[in-house]
């Protein structure tokens, strides 16, 4: 696939791999329609694209968990592009609780922002990306694959994503749409710091060391030349990759390796 001249939407592209998929699809060639709800943010960042790699790029407020911002922000693609070729689903939140001290509300907000927010966004794609036999993305997690304590709500919206994206894909084997659940390992973002603790407030800091983690403009090369390449799944770093595996084939093992390293984490919720 030659990205040029390709109309790639991208959610949560004010920050992290977001941001990092913005300037290597640009970089590529692509233009871009760039939604978040950090507008000022997001505008700045469309300018700095424009002049540095001559492509066009736009910003669209768009709160995922709204389903009317998603539809406006499909709309407003075709009204300036007039096609869509590639939906990259990556507007996530996190969070970190143990469950049994957490507001259901934290619940709630993770399925409308990685769940409804890949759901709404994919179902008004869908006639342009058909038309287009382009690609709809989900960038997932291992923990979509892999429960992990302390993000019962992460997980339960990453499994649920990747089970839509699964769904999906097998419903279009014959249209010509391709759909690829992208599942980085930890990344270096912000993601943690603004991930909500038990009562729902963002915790404002992270708990484990980013320093170690694959940068985010790493995580996007690997995954724009995934959906090149046509890739039905992108698991990344040799961790991640593992704990997939072993998780199929020694589930209780994993358990307790699992349960091991959030022990290690700053100020732990398990001991």
């Amino acid at each position: 696939m030659n990205l040029k001249n390709k109309t790639v939407i991208i959610t949560g592209a004010s920050s992290g791999i977001g941001k990092s998929c913005a300037e290597e699809f640009a970089r590529q060639g692509a233009n871009l329609v760039l939604g978040a709800r950090q507008y000022v943010t997001l505008c700045e960042i469309a300018q700095e694209i424009e002049q540095k790699y001559a492509v066009k790029a736009i910003a669209v407020q768009c709160d995922v968990s709204k389903e009317e911002d998603c539809k406006q922000l499909i709309q407003q693609s075709l009204t300036t592009f007039g096609s869509i070729d590639i939906l990259i689903n990556n507007a996530g939140i996190s969070m970190r609780a143990l469950f049994k001290d957490l507001d259901l509300v934290v619940i709630r907000n993770l399925m409308d922002v990685n769940f409804w927010g890949t759901v709404y966004c994919t179902k008004y794609a869908m006639p342009e990306l058909l038309k287009a036999k382009g690609s709809v993305v989900g960038i997932s997690s291992i923990a979509g694959y892999r429960g992990l304590p302390g993000r019962t709500g992460y997980s339960a919206s990453k499994f649920a994503m990747n089970g839509f994206l699964e769904a999906l894909r097998v419903e279009n084997l014959k249209t010509g749409l391709h759909v690829m659940i992208a599942a980085p390992g930890f990344t270096a973002s912000n993601i943690r710091n603004t991930a909500l603790a038990k009562d729902g407030r963002s915790q404002g800091e992270t708990s484990m060391d980013e320093g170690k983690m694959m940068s985010s403009d790493e995580v996007a090369k690997h995954i724009v030349q995934a959906i090149i390449d046509k890739k039905r799944t992108l698991i990344l770093t040799g961790q991640g990759k593992l704990a997939v595996l072993l998780n199929k084939l020694i589930p209780a093992w994993v358990d307790k390796k699992v349960y091991e390293l959030f022990t290690r984490e700053k100020d732990p919720l398990i001991k």
